[in-house]
């Protein structure tokens, strides 16, 4: 198969214009295939040659201007188009198309708990080729007339509104102009709640057994949908370009949600079976609002080749948060801690690792398509988010939604490129947008600002050492400590600076007991502490009284952690003192989460791991006693999950399980219960009966995952034999359950049981990417990869497997993140 490049790709753009496709595809043919055929009228500006592309199962016929194609002429995924002659054409292909279990292309699912059946599409970069004949590239807009011929008893979702006709058929309406990766059908016996808001139909839609508890949320999901709807108009001049506004919420779904004009698609945990916090609650707000913006910011004005994919992504990654944070303050009062917490650590790791790259990449970086997917990451994402917000800062949001409201009336229903962006932007302010522009979007790595403090007992300076390239306004926050509680700290003053500095900040007063630079989070940077400072917080963290600066902190000391400045057991106690006094529960988690993953796991050399176990569940227990009072569910929630997860003794979680609830609560529903059982198959106190026996009580889908997980975790060769020929050595398992497998398969505790697959995974890895392609590839490089096989033979393999030429590029790339980690976790074990 071919990829497409951006010669190619260009090429193509100058000699055609595309007006239109209809798409008739016929989903009750089997359960491996459908039928599908393209009509594609489009107009040559030139005499010249190109290509179509489709992956069919079997391509049946194919007509230029009436004239038959052979099939025969197909090469890989590209029938050529020779000899076109200037002016209108017609092109009909008719084609059978495979079923997908990986995500990609048309996924088919059935429900184990009911038996139904389930298809929706996921076009994203060459997929589209998997279910219709396509000029598959971004800047080829056209109307998508869409049929659906489908089983008795389901329902036909796409791009606009969709309508049965008397012949059983289903037909969506014309869409505006869209690219070829934004068509969506999705199929099936769904669960749909609808409504209606600003005059257009609204739906939100499911497994029917799922729902029970669709309906639980509906309302909120509704609430949160209609609030962002309105914000957004609020903000934006150019109206909601589309018929309808219907949200799916899909199985097996790769992604956390895809942008379909009309129809997004998301995965279906956000229909929670089971408690959840409410920074769970909180995630899928802000998921639905940044789907929401891609309306506009992606759908509407489009980019015009893969280089700008940040366009999309970083613009939809600021507006999901910023919108939830204002039009949701009710439920979630500040989006931005978990988004310094969560996302913005995610934006730091791929700032450092050898793959990291500009937010806005060199077009020569993306020759082609196999190398744009491999920039969906926390660069695109979160690093160009917190870029945007540094912008917003710095420039104004007035200014700020001026220039993005001129961007879209220049470009509506078209593409556009970072130059277009950035010039739109200029438009709104008279700051140099362009020079920011070159040193934010065009630079990789994180710059590092650390404060030197100087002067006497009545007056202290302020320097920021700037470590990097680019410029920064930050907040400095001045703190005292409270003469009233010495663990409490007060703040002195709040002072707005830019970085570099024209000369040193002065402090009135004497010298303060914790300075914070960028204190409110609008920068991307990491921080460091002076040695007073850092002094302060080790000991009264949890005294500072703002969350969003207590976030800030945290983020700090992880990132001493991760680069050897901080002893992880120093990390560890700090949690273990100052997390039982915390109020936000993103900070909890997210604390809990990298001491948990990160420091137990990885970078404690075994022998001190089980002393890390035994204080982080020393600190879930003092969380679960705190909680007793029912205040703060969702905080014991989440101590009840560290506890089961670093538990080393099964008794009290296997009595959890027997009794079916945690003393004073939660219940164990089914999420606890499947995660107490993998807790326990991982220290070898249940067999596969037990497993059985759950899988029997929650047949769902999700018990079918459970139960893969806590079989490949059980801690035998058998065991981990056939999990390890589930995984590689056929085909069979879906994209979830190879993942759930995979998850089961590595375990710390088990490192000398599994130690002769480590080197078996690498051959294992880059086989099953040839075959069974980009999505699955990154499954087995970010699950079944080795995580825990810390030693510099592991390290030594991996990096001689990275020159394979056989490596695919979505492989090779998350192997080489996943050997700078262990990389990085050598170094902090052995400094």
């Amino acid at each position: 198969m071919s990829v497409l490049t951006r010669d190619e790709a260009q090429t193509r753009a100058q000699l055609l214009d595309v007006q239109h496709y209809t798409v008739d595809l016929d989903l009750t043919t089997g359960d491996q295939t459908f039928a599908s055929t393209t009509v594609i009228r489009f107009t040559a500006r030139t005499a010249g040659d190109t290509f179509v592309e489709l992956k069919p199962a079997t391509l049946r016929s194919a007509l230029l201007d009436g004239r038959p194609l052979g099939p025969a002429a197909l090469d890989g995924n590209r029938l050529p188009l020779t000899g076109l002659a200037a002016g209108e054409h017609e092109l009909r292909i008719e084609a059978d198309m495979r079923y997908s279990r990986t995500g990609e292309g048309m996924h088919r699912f059935t429900d184990p708990t009911d038996g139904e059946s389930y298809v929706y599409t996921q076009l994203f970069m060459e997929d589209v080729q998997r279910v219709f004949a396509a000029f598959d590239q971004p800047d080829l807009k056209a109307v998508f007339e869409v049929g659906v011929t489908a089983p008795e008893g389901w329902t036909v979702l796409a791009n606009g509104i969709t309508t049965r006709q008397p012949d059983g058929r289903w037909k969506a309406a014309p869409t505006p102009l869209l690219s070829t990766y934004f068509v969506c059908v999705a199929a099936g016996p769904w669960h749909s709640v609808r409504t209606e808001h600003a005059g257009l139909p609204f739906g939100i839609h499911c497994r029917r057994s799922l729902a029970p508890h669709l309906d639980a949320d509906a309302e909120e999901i509704l609430d949160i949908t209609k609030a962002c709807f309105d914000r957004f108009h609020e903000k934006f001049e150019e109206p909601y370009p589309f018929d309808s506004y219907d949200q799916a919420f899909v199985p097996e779904f790769n992604a956390g949600a895809m942008e379909n004009p009309g129809l997004v698609t998301f995965r279906d945990e956000f229909v929670y079976r089971s408690a959840v916090t409410v920074t769970e609650r909180q995630t899928r707000a802000m998921v639905i609002a940044h789907e929401m913006a891609h309306m506009w910011f992606g759908d509407l004005v489009t980019l015009r080749w893969w280089d700008d994919i940040w366009l999309n992504e970083s613009f939809a990654e600021y507006m999901g948060y910023q919108t939830v944070n204002e039009a949701c303050s009710d439920r979630f009062p500040d989006t931005w801690i978990d988004f310094g917490i969560e996302r913005k650590a995610w934006g730091y790791d791929a700032d450092q690792r050898p793959s990291t790259h500009p937010v806005a990449p060199d077009p020569a970086a993306v020759p082609d398509t196999a190398s744009a997917l491999l920039n969906f990451d926390g660069i695109s994402y979160a690093k160009g988010a917190s870029a945007l917000r540094q912008l917003v800062a710095w420039m104004g949001e007035k200014d700020f939604l001026a220039g993005i409201n001129t961007h879209f009336k220049r470009h509506r229903f078209g593409n556009a490129t970072l130059a277009d962006f950035i010039d739109n932007l200029a438009s709104a302010t008279d700051r140099d947008v362009h020079a920011w522009a070159e040193q934010w979007l065009r630079t990789t790595g994180v710059d590092t600002l650390t404060p030197e403090l100087g002067g006497d007992d009545t007056r202290t300076t302020l320097t920021v050492r700037h470590d990097g390239s680019r410029p920064h306004r930050v907040t400095v926050g001045v703190y005292d400590r409270d003469l009233i509680d010495a663990r409490r700290l007060v703040p002195r003053e709040r002072l707005d600076i830019d970085v570099p500095q024209t000369a040193p900040l002065a402090l009135p007063g004497p010298r303060p007991a914790l300075v914070v630079l960028n204190d409110g989070d609008l920068t991307y940077a990491k921080v460091r502490l002076d040695g007073t400072s850092l002094e302060t917080v080790l000991r009264g963290l949890s005294g500072i009284p703002d969350a969003l600066t207590r976030a800030v902190l945290w983020n700090t000391l992880r990132d001493m952690v991760r680069d050897g400045e901080l002893e992880p057991a120093a990390y560890l106690e700090t949690a273990h003192a100052h997390l039982p006094e915390e109020t936000d529960l993103a900070i909890v988690q997210g604390v809990l989460a990298f001491a948990r993953t990160q420091i137990a796991d990885r970078y404690l050399p075994a022998e001190e791991r089980p002393a890390a176990l035994a204080l982080i569940t020393s600190l879930a227990r003092d969380l679960i006693r705190r909680t007793e009072d029912g205040s703060a569910p969702g905080l014991r929630l989440t101590a009840v999950r560290t506890f089961i997860s670093s538990a080393t003794q099964p008794d009290t979680i296997a009595a959890w399980l027997t009794e079916g609830t945690v003393p004073g609560g939660p219940e164990t529903d089914p999420e606890l219960r499947w995660r107490i059982l993998a807790r326990l198959a991982v220290l070898g106190a249940v067999d596969e009966a037990a497993i059985d026996a759950e899988l029997e009580r929650d047949p769902s889908a999700t018990g079918q995952e459970g139960a893969a997980r806590c079989r490949a975790a059980l801690p035998t060769p058998e065991a981990k034999a056939a999990a390890w020929s589930r995984l590689f050595g056929s085909d069979d398992l879906s994209n979830y359950l190879f993942t759930a497998t995979a998850q089961g398969f590595w375990q710390p505790e088990q490192a000398e049981l599994v130690r002769e697959y480590v080197p078996r995974f690498y051959p294992a890895a880059i086989a099953l990417g040839a075959r069974r392609g980009p999505a699955m590839a990154e499954a087995a490089g970010r699950h079944a990869f080795p995580a825990y096989a810390i030693d510099p033979d592991s390290l030594a393999l991996g990096e001689a497997h990275l020159t394979d030429e056989s490596l695919i590029p979505a492989l090779h790339r998350k192997l080489a993140d996943q050997l700078d980690d262990l990389r990085r976790a050598l170094h902090i074990r052995n400094p």
